[in-house]
């Protein structure tokens, strides 16, 4: 089963701008619309065409940021240009409200509700100096405006800011997700160091700026007879040498130096500063440092002095590694050695991102959003409600939601675990609209201070929870604010419309942000658990799958494929040659594979498939049999039952089984090296040149 390699080319951070600032101008233009209708229907109140000339503005300011998007994003002046479009839309909200009348006019949550959208769209400084400035105009609003109930803009301001908190909050931690898997994606899960896809980022990045700016040198390193290591000791030993080689070229080399694991036994550094003058004695340094442990053969080319493209840089530090490799007699790190590094153990490896984290988070910021508007709710009550008959009972009906939101934060982990989690989150959303509508009941209606509870969840619904969950949720908000709003109090029609409205809008927003973060971390996840040479599952992902599928009720098998002389390969006709190839192996195996099959790549030349069924033996004698026209591989198997029944379990014993059998066999190196039609420099070689031709199999060397 191979994993699906292709994503969408991440954007430019000048388009990602771009679609920022035209976010920010559609919200800005849709909100003034709106009112339109509302100014059409109420023609005779006071102030419509004063009203009529702010929002005019307003929508030509949103238009015209949303036409000129793409200069602005690329302009020094694009912070100053979109916080004069903020502040546009802020002050004309505020504007709008005093002169419907205040905050409690239809129009008098403009503001707050600008808020909540500037929470899912700013940075967290940016937010802070948004919320002030917001916070002001709104208060400016209740004092030169119409009088409001005893409590009123307090509670609008605590409310709507604690909603903003979390939103601010959720999409601060989204982000930060999002960051950790894209980390992921160019981190080596074994070592630390980065990947081949990190360090093929990186080296790219560094051959551009040195075509400009300071010279970048690049060394390959091939660790010395790695493959004996594997052989003698097994896998689990290789692995530990390969994380002890990482810290060791780390630590040889400068804190701002670059070291990454390209594949197998091959390690690359990227040094920015340096050119071929400093090279040599860092290279020799370098050697020294790996001497004590996995002894290596090392090649290095400058940019811009030696080559000037990443291509020719990768050649050029490639056939002289290959020249120092047949200059020099390789040396077999010692037992010592090894030990030493089985030891220290895999070392600093990448981090894992939990596949719940999102959805537990979202769980607790629900019961965080209960706590917060029953909070506000109880300061309401106990500070501005003396004159409410039912007062003590709204009290009580706040401080049981108070309870009720701390609880399901406690029990959030566990919820998040359960196979039964949306149908949880679901009923919590009930239980929040019947505590949140228990208020303006009690109080007079949905135009009272306690009416924003029943508004306030829909933005964080929106853009926590699954598009398929929360729109049911937020449908059901929205009916029961107009069944409260037409049987509780005398509203009018157009305080409840408009503010439902505006907090759809905001839900909305939230939904969208939310669908595109889920798309961008399933991007993410998918570059994360794929090896980027073959396009297999990586060890990452070949864990995870197996973790997924290894269970009681289901039969599967490991098989545990290591190609026999591929080092013979890589050391005579170059990594070029030994990518082909596993690219090949790796297409052969998944269509060998029957289905159901899970084929990943550990790293290296070893290559592990799950079989479902109680028989991976003959599959196994199928996918060599494949193999064989172009290389010849060493097997080892483990049945379901009997050999384990996870994965830790069944790779140790089709590791044993397979250096049980080169230890039988001791076969020679079975990937004849291609003829190089009298070219001495494998770089130089590409196309069918570098095609394996097919060998048979020995049986009495290694």
């Amino acid at each position: 089963m191979q994993a699906d390699a292709s994503a969408v080319a991440p954007r430019s951070r000048a388009d990602m701008r771009a679609a920022i600032v035209r976010s920010s101008s559609v919200r800005a233009i849709l909100a003034p619309a709106v009112i339109i209708v509302y100014l059409a229907a109420t023609p005779h109140a006071p102030h419509r065409p004063l009203m009529v000339g702010v929002i005019a503005v307003m929508i030509t300011v949103a238009s015209t940021t949303w036409v000129t998007a793409a200069r602005i994003a690329r302009s020094r002046a694009r912070v100053a240009v979109q916080a004069a479009g903020v502040l546009v839309s802020l002050t004309g909200g505020a504007t709008l409200s005093l002169l419907d009348g205040g905050i409690r006019s239809p129009l008098g949550a403009l503001v707050p509700i600008s808020v909540a959208f500037y929470a899912i769209m700013m940075p967290p400084r940016a937010f802070v100096v948004v919320t002030s400035v917001a916070a002001l105009e709104y208060w400016a609003v209740a004092l030169l405006g119409g009088p409001a109930p005893a409590g009123y803009a307090v509670v609008y301001t605590l409310g709507l800011g604690g909603v903003s908190t979390l939103c601010l909050r959720h999409s601060a931690a989204l982000a930060a997700l999002r960051r950790r898997l894209a980390q992921a994606t160019r981190v080596d899960p074994l070592t630390g160091s980065l990947n081949r896809r990190g360090f093929d980022e990186q080296l790219e990045r560094a051959v551009e700026q040195a075509r400009t700016g300071e010279p970048v040198t690049l060394i390959l390193t091939d660790l010395d007879r790695f493959k004996l290591i594997n052989d003698t000791w097994g896998h689990q030993a290789g692995d530990d040498v390969l994380a002890a080689t990482a810290r060791t070229m780390s630590g040889a080399l400068r804190d701002t130096d670059l070291v990454g694991r390209l594949g197998g036994d091959e390690f690359g550094a990227l040094l920015t500063g340096t050119g071929p003058q400093e090279a040599p004695a860092i290279v020799e340094r370098l050697r020294t440092a790996l001497e004590n442990g996995a002894p290596a053969s090392l090649g290095y080319a400058s940019c811009p002095a030696e080559a000037t493209t990443v291509e020719e840089l990768r050649r050029l530090a490639d056939a002289r590694a290959y020249a120092d490799k047949t200059t020099r007699t390789g040396r077999t790190p010692a037992e010592t050695h090894v030990r030493r590094a089985r030891e220290l153990g895999a070392g600093p490896a990448a981090a894992r991102v939990s596949g719940n984290e999102r959805r537990r988070r979202s769980i607790a910021d629900m019961g965080l959003l209960c706590m917060s508007n029953t909070a506000v709710g109880m300061v309401y009550a106990l500070g501005f409600g003396q004159h409410q008959p039912h007062r003590l009972l709204m009290a009580v009906l706040f401080a049981v939601g108070f309870g009720y939101g701390a609880w399901f934060v406690r029990v959030a982990d566990r919820t998040s675990r359960s196979p039964r989690a949306r149908l949880l989150m679901a009923v919590h959303g009930i239980a929040m609209l019947a505590l949140t509508a228990g208020a303006p009941m009690l109080n007079g209606g949905v135009e009272t201070a306690t009416g924003l509870g029943m508004l306030a969840p829909m933005p964080l619904i929106a853009l926590g929870a699954h598009l398929r969950m929360a729109l049911p949720l937020i449908v059901l908000n929205g009916a029961g604010y107009l069944v409260v709003a037409a049987t509780f109090g005398a509203p009018g029609v157009w305080y409840p419309v408009l503010h439902l409205l505006g907090f759809s809008a905001v839900a909305a927003a939230c939904a969208i942000q939310g669908r595109d973060s889920a798309r961008q971390r399933r991007r993410l996840t998918v570059l994360s658990q794929t090896d980027a040479l073959t396009g297999l599952l990586n060890r990452r992902g070949f864990e995870q799958r197996a973790a997924g599928l290894l269970r009681p009720a289901e039969a599967y098998g490991l098989v545990l494929l290591d190609l026999d002389g591929f080092k013979t390969l890589n050391d005579t006709a170059g990594h070029a040659a030994g990518d082909e190839l596993l690219r090949w192996v790796a297409t052969t195996l998944t269509g060998q594979a029957p289905p159901g099959s899970v084929v990943g790549r550990l790293g290296g030349d070893e290559f592990v498939a799950l079989i479902p069924g109680d028989d991976p033996q003959a599959h196994a004698e199928r996918m060599r049999a494949a193999m064989a026209p172009r290389t010849c591989a060493s097997a080892g198997v483990a049945a379901p039952g009997p050999d384990g029944a996870d994965f830790a379990a069944l790779y140790a014993r089709a590791d044993a089984e397979l250096y049980a059998e080169k230890s039988a066999r001791r076969r020679a190196p079975r990937i004849t090296v291609p003829a190089w039609g009298g070219q001495t420099d494998p770089g130089r070689l590409s196309g069918d040149a570098l095609r394996p031709r097919p060998v048979a199999c020995s049986a009495d060397e290694t």
